[in-house]
């Protein structure tokens, strides 16, 4: 196999995990590789050896990318608010004696399931080896709990005029995550590529900035893809808490 078609087979398989751009940037950091091991005197098979061999498995650059992916970051945003969103509408359920008043079997169990749904979408964004799953994961976790934070505070104005301080303080709560879900929605949205421009994300260059220079250029495969045992910690403790909370 010769030296371009050896990078061309290379580049094929990092375009089906990364989105064009991504890719496009990386093909400029391979070619450079290349022409630097030509520069050194090897053959064009033996450079382009070298060359894929210094930026690693397709599926450990991936993974990399996956690590840092803003939707990856906003997912765990969301998640650790978790515990402090559900814990003021706790104090609104017990101030108000909640249990007391009937309510709708469906009015129960539609908005349990609708906040698994989102944890659980959080959950796979926050965790997610694969770029792809991270973003879309990540991007319908953000929209989904601005839905719910808007559904509820709506619901509670809704049905009770009298605005005591426990409902001021969750409602405040709620609309904070709001704001937070809509302002991380954007670079999540852009990074996955279900962004309304056609074009090149104008961010592509600080997300790749976020990847040590290293794993852009003539180090990716040295680049160390390890698990955060603390951070698994904390988010399997926030989604218990979110389940028993929220």
């Amino acid at each position: 196999m010769s030296g371009p078609g050896l990078i061309a087979r290379y580049l094929d398989a990092l375009a089906g995990q990364l989105p064009g751009p991504l890719v496009e940037e990386l093909a400029d950091g391979l070619e450079e590789t290349y022409r630097h091991y030509l520069e050194l005197g090897q053959a064009p098979e033996e450079a382009a050896q070298a060359a894929v061999a210094e930026f690693g498995a397709p599926e450990l650059v991936a993974a990399e990318f996956a690590r840092v992916h803003p939707a990856r970051r906003a997912a765990r945003l969301l998640l650790a608010t978790g515990p402090v969103v559900a814990s003021c509408w706790a104090v609104v359920l017990v101030t108000g004696r909640a249990w007391t008043r009937p309510v709708p079997v469906a009015a129960r169990i539609v908005p349990g399931l609708a906040l698994l749904a989102v944890v659980a979408l959080l959950a796979v964004a926050a965790r997610s080896t694969r770029y792809r799953s991270a973003g879309r994961a990540g991007a319908a976790g953000c929209l989904g709990t601005a839905a719910l934070d808007a559904s509820v505070i709506i619901g509670v104005l809704a049905a009770d005029s009298s605005l005591r301080w426990a409902v001021v303080m969750a409602i405040t709560a709620s609309a904070a995550r709001l704001a937070l879900s809509v302002r991380l929605l954007r670079p999540a949205l852009a990074r996955s590529g279900l962004g309304s421009s056609g074009g090149p994300d104008p961010g592509l260059g600080a997300h790749l900035d976020r990847v040590p220079r290293a794993a852009q250029r003539r180090g990716v495969g040295q680049v160390q893809v390890a698990g955060d045992p603390h951070g698994d910690a904390v988010a399997a403790g926030v989604v218990g808490l979110m389940i028993i909370g929220g």
